[in-house]
């Protein structure tokens, strides 16, 4: 399986930068809705072609990409920054991580009846600490952080163990929500972690697939790209 790397930076020219209010408007969830155009403006070449790449938006005009094809060329863009993506990982290698992810997991929705007909719904792993979490002595904003840095270590942690690697740190940069407010997903809110840290691989293979496939869910919003480096 061959992976591309590429970073797409948006040209600063006077065309461009009189689009720049539909490119990247400022309100976050008309701009995830603008970038996930922009990165399908330069991937798609059919009406019928599925999503192969993941992307995130480094806020200062340039995005990261990971593909199965290399991104087309676009007046948009300064000429993309490219180049084969094929880490050589063995077990006990050390990564460093940056991360943007919609964290989910599964909850149940009915608690009556046998268990094996309970219905489940995804829900974000911040807001559901938040509601199962009660402490007086603090402000909302410092319990969020609280629940947000132990809800991530957590999700690290289940990701590592079915993805080929052992978390060694997790830190969250920053924790936010968006609402992508499009006609047909009407007050789509999304919650997404920005997270930094440390990693082991435990399953080489295992772990290239996650990062082809990449993390969480909304990855059609810029979440889900993990961008890893080496550490001694």
């Amino acid at each position: 399986m061959t992976l591309y790397l590429s970073r797409l930076t948006l040209r600063r020219t006077a065309p461009t930068a009189a689009l720049k209010p539909l490119l990247d408007p400022p309100e976050p969830g008309q701009a995830a809705d603008a970038h996930h155009r922009l990165m399908w403006s330069v991937f798609s070449d059919g009406a019928g072609r599925e999503r192969d790449f993941l992307w995130r938006y480094d806020g200062r005009g340039r995005f990261f990409t990971l593909s199965a094809r290399a991104p087309t060329m676009s007046d948009l863009f300064q000429p993309h920054e490219t180049k084969v993506f094929e880490p050589r990982l063995k077990i006990g290698d050390r990564l460093g991580f940056k991360l943007r992810v919609n964290a989910t997991k599964d909850r149940a929705a009915a608690r009556r009846g046998p268990k094996s007909e309970r219905r489940h719904r995804r829900v974000d792993i911040v807001m559901d600490g938040l509601h199962r979490a009660a402490a007086a002595d603090v402000t909302r904003a410092d319990l969020r952080d609280r629940v947000a840095e132990a809800a991530a270590a957590e999700w690290m942690k289940r990701q590592g163990a079915a993805r080929g690697f052992e978390p060694r740190l997790t830190t969250v940069e920053g924790y936010s929500t968006i609402n992508l407010g499009r006609q047909r997903r009407q007050g789509a809110t999304l919650g997404i972690l920005d997270l930094v840290g440390s990693l082991e691989v435990t399953s080489p293979d295992t772990f290239l697939t996650a990062l082809a496939g990449g993390f969480g869910r909304a990855k059609a919003w810029g979440c889900g790209l993990m961008l890893i480096r080496r550490i001694p």
